[in-house]
């Protein structure tokens, strides 16, 4: 057991795994982001290998850091399943809130303001999980469904949490190279998310079709979720289609920028839906994230 590196230096290492950002995993921790530069470092002077590899932009896992992260990943997860069980058992249960979002709002929007939710409420847990379908349904033990589109659901209460507007993201280099050549959209490289669950979301078709541009190919690397899209985009390897509350942290960053003047507004938001009787705990999260998402069109 002695040979266990520390658990906050797994916990830290976890939340950037997840995030792929350190600034982002800064914000879950509700640390500074030297500070998870120091624990990381720590953790690869600990096991003996390089886990990050800090030459790419934004950082990456290296193959080592891959092997650890499933581990630990898979670690934490038996660890908190356990102690939920024996506070069950010994008639300490705390009051939790399930959330259904895509795997993209999750890990770019709400994961990051959780902790100003835990700030509020230290005695309520968030559960957040990511179906396979990119339109999450109230389902049993499913309090919450964050969701995109037009708000015509008829289950539950829905309620509009903003306005959501789509522009072009690509790594700064790869649209710089791309202006100074003259490319257009017409001819950029494109990033794809397309799967058999994922057809609620509009796709580069719809998006030029608003935008008035004409394609003779629309071929490009195809994902089938967004986070992968988006790390492919960050690699310079084409353009994504960003949906403003989940690429603007990417953005403010500087390790995407939007395509010039190619913000559109496909007529679509963000909408929660709970059930008609929902519990005290789900109201606090419900009365928080409306708060949360105020300022998301300001930002």
């Amino acid at each position: 057991m002695d040979r266990l590196p520390p658990l906050r230096l797994l916990t830290t290492f976890e939340a950037f795994a997840r995030s792929g950002s350190m600034r982002l995993a800064a914000t879950r921790l509700n640390v500074t982001q030297p500070a998870i530069s120091q624990a990381l470092k720590a953790l690869e002077a600990h096991v003996g290998a390089i886990l990050i590899d800090r030459n790419r932009k934004p950082a990456q896992l290296t193959e080592a850091g891959q092997i650890l992260a499933r581990a630990v990943r898979d670690g934490l997860g038996q660890i908190s399943a356990a102690i939920e069980d024996v506070r069950f058992l010994s008639g300490q249960e705390t009051a939790q809130v399930t959330v259904s979002c895509t795997i993209g709002m999750a890990t770019y929007w709400l994961m990051p303001r959780l902790p100003e939710f835990y700030a509020m409420h230290p005695d309520i847990t968030v559960n957040v999980q990511a179906p396979s379908s990119d339109l999450p349904h109230l389902a049993p033990g499913i309090d919450v469904a964050v969701r995109y589109g037009t708000g015509d659901w008829r289950e539950g209460v829905t309620e509009k949490l903003f306005d959501e507007r789509v522009c072009p993201v690509g790594a700064p280099a790869l649209i710089k190279q791309l202006l100074s050549q003259g490319v257009g959209l017409e001819q950029a490289p494109l990033i794809h998310v397309r799967s058999p669950n994922n057809q609620h979301w509009a796709g580069w078709e719809s998006y030029l079709e608003k935008a008035g541009i004409e394609r003779t190919r629309l071929s490009g690397q195809t994902f089938n979720n967004y986070v992968q899209a988006a790390q492919a985009a960050l690699d310079g390897r084409g353009l994504m289609l960003g949906w403003r509350s989940i690429s603007q942290g990417a953005v403010r960053d500087g390790a995407l920028e939007e395509w010039p003047a190619g913000q559109i507004d496909l007529r679509t938001a963000y909408y929660i839906t709970t059930s008609m009787a929902p519990s005290a705990a789900t109201l606090a999260f419900t009365r928080w994230i409306n708060c949360s998402s105020a300022t998301v069109n300001h930002e």
